[in-house]
C-alpha cells in the first residue's frame, strides 16, 4: 500500500486524525501515522529555514537574518515564496512495508468516517481519502 500526502496538508491531517474518537487497534494505528506525519512536519520546518536562509542570510547565531520589524530580511520575496511553495506542493510518500497494516487500518478509518465536515476539515478529509485511494497501476509504477 502506498499513501501520498501533500506537504501542505500534513499539519491539518495531524489535527484531523488526532480529533477522531477511536479505540483499540484503530487508535494505535492512527497514533503511529500521526507520529510519522509529525516527523515529516519537523523535516519540512527545517527545510523551510534552509530556504529562508538562502534568501535572508544568517545572523551570527546561524538563524535567518531579520529586519528592524522582526520579519525575515528576505532579499527576493518572490523567488523565496516560489521555493517555499515548491516545498509545500511536494508529497510525503509512505510506502507499505512495515507500515502496511497501519496504513490499511487508517484507510478503513477514513473510509468509514461519517462525521459532518466543512471548510478546511472537508478539504483535508478529501485529500486524505484520495491519498489512500491510489489506483493499482500507479502504486506499481512508484
Amino acid at each position: 500500500m502506498l499513501v501520498k500526502i501533500q506537504n501542505k496538508f500534513i499539519k491539518d491531517a495531524i489535527n484531523f486524525l488526532y480529533d477522531m474518537s477511536l479505540k483499540g487497534k484503530k487508535s494505535r494505528h492512527r497514533t503511529r501515522l500521526i507520529s510519522l506525519l509529525q516527523e515529516k512536519m519537523k523535516q519540512i520546518g527545517e527545510e523551510e529555514v534552509i530556504i529562508i536562509k538562502e534568501f535572508a542570510g544568517e545572523d551570527k547565531e546561524g538563524n535567518p537574518k531579520k529586519d528592524d520589524n522582526g520579519n525575515f530580511a528576505i532579499n527576493d520575496v518572490k523567488a523565496c515564496q516560489e521555493q517555499l511553495n515548491e516545498l509545500w506542493d511536494e508529497f510525503f510518500i509512505i510506502d507499505g512495508g512495515d507500515a502496511h497494516g497501519m496504513l490499511k487500518t487508517v484507510k478503513e478509518v477514513i473510509e468509514d468516517y461519517d462525521g459532518e465536515l466543512s471548510g478546511r476539515q472537508a478539504e483535508v478529509y478529501d485529500h486524505l481519502f484520495d491519498a489512500f485511494e491510489q489506483p493499482e497501476e500507479e502504486k506499481e509504477d512508484e
